[in-house]
């Protein structure tokens, strides 16, 4: 059965207090919508993208995820969302539906709802000590998902309970059409809300099984920036720690950030407040200073970047030496043992093997084989 996933990614964001679409603000350098489209990737699933606020800007800022992208040009709610895209989905095939700013979510989560879902609507579900702002899992005395009440629509016993709704559901696309189909907006937001669907599922039978994913900060979605950078700080700590466990000496972890790729060597070194961004390599013994900026570059084995270097676009081979305060412009190529002083701007300039550029120097569009005073 093929697998479609429906990504939600039509709203404004409105506490956001930006004109950019909420999905397009970064996570990681990335938009949040683009850590979701990854993760759906991983599924080997079509990819069906409901956008909506900004007209064409989230499609034209992300035309290079494969994807079926379709407007959603009144946002009438989740329920209404869906509908827009089951036209692209076959009744015999399986639907995901996801979230364009719930960015961290993880595949290991995802492939465990599917599998609930077999012949069921998998629903992930989680419990809150605060679950102030989420749907509520109205269960029976058996433990059986009855429906899923809205916060706005809640009576007060209703809010007391801590069983969440995530809005991360699967099922057959078949029974979904149905159901997106028949749903009303007589609700305190007068929207069609995706959540009226359990209830319907339960009328007809359809056994629900509900999932929990491994950590809360997975199903965490982006409201306001302050929630941003909680998942950025969460994202960025769990990248320390994969590369402290591949070697790299961190002298603060929490003082690191990662927006990109990184490779890394042996015996790498790593000071606070370092910054990579796009494709990095960094070889054997490589040590980078406080401050430092790196985007694009291969650094070779026992390169020393000193403190407050930027390092953009660049190839810098063995043994060289950088700064403090260098900057290494796009097209650049540093032979081996390489000297660059303090306060020196190379642009789009090859430095042949044991060049020295002094301090406060300026070399662009040349080749280098001697000392620069």
């Amino acid at each position: 059965m093929s697998l479609n996933v429906i990504i939600l990614a039509a709203g404004q964001g409105a506490r956001m207090c930006s004109s950019l679409p909420k999905v397009l603000h970064p996570l990681a350098g990335k938009p949040l919508l683009e850590h979701v489209a990854a993760t759906a990737k991983c599924l080997k699933a079509n990819i069906h993208i409901v956008y909506g606020y900004g007209g064409n800007t989230v499609p034209a800022r992300l035309s290079h995820i494969k994807a079926n992208w379709i407007e959603q040009i009144e946002q009438l709610g989740t329920g209404h969302a869906v509908a827009q895209a089951m036209p692209s989905v076959k009744d015999d095939e399986k639907v995901l539906v996801l979230y364009g700013d719930v960015p961290l979510i993880s595949a290991a989560t995802l492939q465990r709802l599917l599998k609930a879902a077999d012949n069921a609507l998998g629903l992930l579900t989680m419990h809150q000590t605060n679950p102030t702002g989420y749907g509520r899992i109205m269960r029976d005395e058996q433990n059986r998902v009855l429906r899923i009440v809205e916060e706005k629509d809640a009576s007060p016993a209703e809010r007391q309970v801590t069983e969440i709704n995530t809005g991360i559901l699967a099922v057959d696309a078949g029974r979904l059409r149905t159901w997106v189909n028949a749903l009303e907006n007589k609700n305190a937001q007068g929207e069609f809300y995706l959540t009226d669907i359990i209830a319907m599922a339960v009328r007809d039978g359809v056994t629900i099984n509900t999932v929990s994913p491994d950590s809360a900060l997975e199903v965490m979605g982006v409201n306001n920036k302050a929630q941003l950078a909680e998942l950025e700080r969460h994202y960025q700590r769990a990248q320390a720690q994969q590369l402290m466990l591949q070697g790299v000496t961190l002298c603060d972890p929490a003082r690191f950030d990662l927006r990109g790729e990184l490779t890394v060597g042996s015996d790498v070194f790593i000071d606070a407040n370092v910054i990579i961004e796009g494709k990095v390599t960094l070889g054997n013994r490589v040590r980078l200073g406080p401050n430092v900026w790196i985007r694009n570059a291969r650094i070779g084995d026992d390169v020393e970047i000193f403190s407050n270097c930027v390092i953009d676009d660049a190839a810098i081979e063995a043994g060289c030496k950088i700064g403090p305060f260098a900057r290494i412009r796009p097209e650049t190529q540093l032979a081996e043992h390489v000297h660059i002083g303090n306060f020196v701007e190379v642009k789009k300039s090859t430095v042949g093997v044991n060049s020295k550029i002094n301090h406060l120097s300026y070399v662009g569009d040349t080749s280098v084989g001697k000392n620069v005073n």
